[in-house]
């Protein structure tokens, strides 16, 4: 049994080196900081309060887990849950929810079906040298509006 055990950790040992030669090279790909994600927020907000529309804000990070949030005065309390839905949603599905949102109303309703998705615009992916690193997901106005604050944060921090 003793011998079992450390057969599999040699062979862990073995399998890990690749990837451990690989790290240097994964720990200089674009990642979303906290710190881009509050700039993103707080410039997505600035576009809102222009505009005297109060929302929800959520930014997370490429796999779809919060980063930072904001609810802004006035804004009602389900725009939490919606804009975090099309935050994660945007950032899981590598594409702006306007698409997935497209392809329900053109009859691909089984979309649907997948849990944790939310087919409704206002979901954004941040994208850095051609690779999602996060999402902005907003709501509190209409659809088209809440796309073009979450648009208008991204631009703000990365033109």
């Amino acid at each position: 049994m003793l011998l079992r055990v450390a057969r599999s950790l040699v062979c862990c040992a073995v399998l890990a080196l690749p990837l451990a030669a690989q790290s240097p090279a994964v720990a200089t790909a674009p990642a979303l900081t906290f710190e881009g994600a509050r700039r993103i927020a707080a410039a997505a907000a600035e576009e809102a309060l222009r505009n005297n529309w109060n929302v929800s804000i959520a930014v997370v990070d490429d796999h779809g887990e919060l980063l930072f949030f904001g609810r802004m005065d006035g804004a009602h309390q389900q725009s939490v849950d919606i804009a975090r839905a099309k935050a994660r949603t945007a950032a899981r599905w590598r594409r702006e929810t306007k698409a997935l949102e497209d392809a329900v109303a053109g009859g691909r309703s089984v979309l649907m079906a997948v849990e944790g998705m939310l087919p409704l615009e206002g979901g954004v992916p941040i994208i850095v040298e051609g690779r999602v690193i996060g999402a902005v997901g907003v709501s509190g106005v209409t659809s088209a509006q809440d796309a073009q604050i979450a648009k208008a944060g991204i631009r703000a921090v990365l033109p």
